[in-house]
């Protein structure tokens, strides 16, 4: 039996309701799917968060970035004051969120890949992938068209979202998730997605793999999200978030880590016992943990992640024992 991963929780890094923002009314709740781009002098991480619900109870959603102590994963030295990009307008896929963002940096471009949310009458919302493009250090960016990269298809009806950019062997692979079914839950719709794969020579134009990348655990109509795809020591690992597709706001039935690998980015062996972080005891993440985003700085390999109501009060982060 393989051991499993051995994480320490270093502790929180952001809260947004902690946080003081002048003048920054968009970024007053959450803190959502952590992605970092290293700079010489910092890391930034990008991130989503939200102003206060409206009337209704409805958010949005805006992604922005903050920069990080090189040496103190824990040390912020600036919250950016606007957001990357703003919603699109009416009609456009992109109205009322752009939750999550993924960005990655080629040659003397930034490019960031982020999901687009429509809102809906008979489920709450759709979404669908969208891309756009920096030229100023990925302090702001250009949507390269109004509408997805990666729309609704066919086979992919719904909830096309939570992309994850890479770049292996000079080819773009971007992992995300495709809606499977909606289910009712007590009255309230509730989406079950699984995660999938498109390649592309160019990351403007894609190839979608068509298939789902790991077979449900807990149950059939589990909910996969975040895949984070990193290489190391010959292999591709994968660390990503799974939840029950009802009651899972709570401890029992909401997020957790789960872990895969692979040998050529297509074929995928779940082990999730290896994974090696979970809930703690009690605190800020002690209900759930989910949106893993590893990397590697300075020789080690850090895991932000979200915990409890997906990152409503923001992320932390744990550092790995060893090697992957």
């Amino acid at each position: 039996m393989t051991e499993p991963y051995r994480w320490t929780k270093l502790g929180k890094v952001f809260d947004p309701t902690e946080s003081t923002c002048p003048g920054a009314g968009w970024i007053q709740e959450f803190a959502q799917a952590p992605c970092v781009v290293p700079h010489d002098d910092f890391l930034r991480v990008y991130f989503s968060c939200r102003p206060a619900p409206d009337s209704n109870g409805q958010y949005t959603s805006y992604s922005t970035y903050l920069d990080l102590d090189r040496s103190d994963l824990q040390t912020v030295l600036r919250v950016s004051d606007r957001p990357v990009l703003p919603l699109g307008e009416m009609g456009m896929f992109d109205q009322f969120g752009i939750y999550p963002i993924s960005v990655i940096r080629f040659n003397d471009v930034f490019r960031a890949y982020y999901a687009g949310w429509t809102r809906c009458e008979s489920v709450p919302f759709n979404t669908a992938i969208g891309v756009a493009e920096s030229h100023d250090g990925g302090q702001s960016f250009t949507k390269l068209g109004p509408g997805p990269v990666i729309p609704y298809t066919p086979d992919e009806p719904f909830v096309i979202s939570g992309p994850k950019i890479r770049r292996f062997n000079d080819r773009w692979y971007l992992f995300y998730i495709a809606g499977r079914k909606w289910i009712d839950d007590n009255g309230r719709a509730e989406p079950v997605y699984k995660i999938r794969l498109a390649t592309s020579d160019d990351g403007l134009h894609w190839q979608k793999q068509g298939e789902d990348l790991l077979e449900s655990r807990i149950e059939l109509d589990e909910a996969q999200a975040s895949p984070d795809v990193i290489y190391c020591d010959g292999k591709y690992h994968m660390f990503f978030c799974y939840r029950h597709s009802r009651n899972y706001r709570g401890k029992s039935g909401g997020y957790r880590i789960g872990y895969a690998y692979s040998d050529d980015l297509f074929h995928w062996t779940r082990d999730d016992d290896r994974a090696g972080i979970t809930v703690s005891d009690s605190g800020w993440d002690s209900e759930m943990v989910s949106y893993p985003h590893v990397f590697m700085h300075d020789g080690r390999t850090y895991l932000f992640y979200l915990g409890n109501h997906v990152g409503k009060h923001g992320f932390g982060v744990a550092v790995l024992e060893g090697q992957l």
